[in-house]
């Protein structure tokens, strides 16, 4: 059972993909672990496996293709960003929304691991 360590889980699977990326373990077009391999490798939930990828993606380490998968990507790699103020102002909604989200998954992960703790009557 994986550790409690005082940092989201979430952001330790994160941060050693980044380090890979950044290392050149993998490059840019290479396929993610799904959730459900993520879950089963780091003995973690949906939720945190979810997590991860989103982290991921919103620091500009991965792009996601529903239906295909996760890929790597390099932060610095040249993307569209004129956009109208609309899109801007909504676009900033969202990231509060899923800082607020990923705070929530936090709490849940740490739940969840202090439920695994506890001695099991029977």
């Amino acid at each position: 059972m994986a550790e409690f360590t005082g940092r989201a889980k979430y952001l330790e699977i994160a941060d050693d993909f980044k380090r890979r990326i950044r290392d050149g373990e993998l490059s840019p077009g290479t396929k993610l672990p799904s959730e459900t391999e993520l879950m089963s490798t780091h003995e973690v939930s949906r939720t945190v496996a979810r997590q991860a990828i989103s982290r991921l993606r919103e620091d500009g380490y991965v792009l996601s293709h529903q239906g295909k998968g996760s890929f790597v990507t390099l932060p610095d790699e040249p993307r569209p960003v004129k956009h109208s103020p609309e899109f801007e102002e909504i676009a900033g909604y969202l990231s509060e929304v899923r800082r607020d989200v990923r705070r929530l998954a936090e709490r849940m992960d740490q739940l969840e691991q202090l439920v695994r703790k506890q001695p099991r009557d029977g």
